[in-house]
């Protein structure tokens, strides 16, 4: 099986091809801030982005013939995680989204490129907006702001397939807690295949972390909102982007406060104990979710590396469950694997309404 996985990010475009599960080519295609502020849209980049795929693969000799294109899922509408055949109704819906990202151009491209190679088809993956909440989870105190699911899926569910794996078990027949360490945070109890319960990651509640704020006390945030400081904009930049460890330290680097904390920094060291002991209340609760019966805790993304980090989780949380750890996000992999399983038919290929 030939497979072609396309990963459009912020300020990167990742490309990776695989032969079955085997990796041929990764790479990752930077972006600099002026060529991307020559698009007033994030669609504009469509053509832009799609010919650098292309010329990737030939400045590495990869023929252009492929049995399956996957694109990282786009900001569609809620749906149940799996790998979904890119449709008309999805292009229309990428193309359309009710939030810009560069992530929406991952089906559109493949879809494109698939299009030019008979018999190859196009797949998006476990998009962030994967939505298997209970709806008992889906209630807050005010009905006009029920709690909605955007979290980092592909990832969590590739570790989760992953961990079932090597345990020779079904992911469908556990109970699980998954922590997605990086610039955003998500803590999820999976129930026998299904997440029932995660933190709004892109800019809701949860903990905080390096850039997001995560969860705030509600009647400051509004006096905070209607102070006349800053615009609509600046404040969803204070809870996203400009929030967590950039708001208190002025830096996301994680290593960096690490090195600082060694160098007897005393705020650095009391913001990043914060973060941790804001992750593991939310693993606790995740329990609370799952009632208590958790067949393991798994940690990944970016910050998983960190001995600093993971001791002092499992400090807090290890009475729970065992703790596995899974350092970093391979997003490619995880497309590579999604396609493969679908190709191979241990995947359903689900049909996007």
């Amino acid at each position: 099986m030939k497979i072609l996985a396309i990963n459009p990010g912020s300020t990167s475009t990742k490309i990776a091809v695989y032969e079955d599960k085997r990796p041929v080519l990764v790479r990752n295609i930077n972006h600099g801030v002026d060529e991307l502020n020559t698009f007033s849209r994030i669609v504009d980049q469509f053509d832009f982005r799609r010919s650098l795929v292309l010329r990737e693969l030939e400045m590495n000799g990869i023929p252009f013939s492929f049995d399956v294109i996957i694109g990282r899922g786009g900001l569609v509408k809620p749906i149940e995680s799996g790998v979904y055949e890119v449709n008309d109704t999805m292009k229309h819906d990428l193309l359309h989204a009710v939030r810009a990202h560069a992530c929406n151009l991952g089906g559109l491209i493949a879809s494109d490129l698939a299009s030019l190679i008979p018999g190859c088809r196009s797949f998006i993956a476990d998009p962030g907006v994967v939505d298997e909440l209970d709806d008992i989870a889906r209630i807050t105190g005010s009905p006009l702001l029920p709690r909605i699911s955007v979290f980092h899926a592909l990832n969590h569910k590739a570790v989760a397939r992953r961990y079932a794996k090597e345990q020779g078990k079904k992911y469908e027949n556990l109970n699980l807690i998954i922590g997605h360490l990086g610039g955003g945070i998500s803590v999820a109890a999976h129930r026998c295949g299904r997440v029932v319960d995660v933190n709004n990651t892109l800019d809701g509640d949860g903990p905080f972390s390096p850039e997001r704020a995560g969860t705030l006390p509600a009647g400051q945030l509004i006096d905070f909102c209607f102070n006349g400081q800053l615009t609509r904009e600046e404040l969803k930049k204070r809870i996203s982007g400009q929030a967590g460890l950039a708001a208190h330290l002025g830096t996301t680097d994680v290593p960096a406060v690490l090195k600082a904390i060694e160098n007897g920094d005393a705020k650095a060291e009391l913001i990043m104990n914060a973060m941790i002991y804001n992750i593991a209340k939310s693993i606790g609760a995740a329990s609370v979710v799952l009632y208590g019966k958790v067949d393991a805790i798994l940690l990944t993304g970016g910050m998983a590396y960190s001995d600093y980090v993971i001791s002092r989780i499992k400090e807090r949380t290890s009475f729970l469950a065992p703790i596995f750890v899974y350092p970093g996000e391979d997003e490619m992999e995880a497309l590579a694997a999604s396609a493969f399983g679908a190709l191979t038919g241990e995947l359903i290929i689900k049909e996007y309404r």
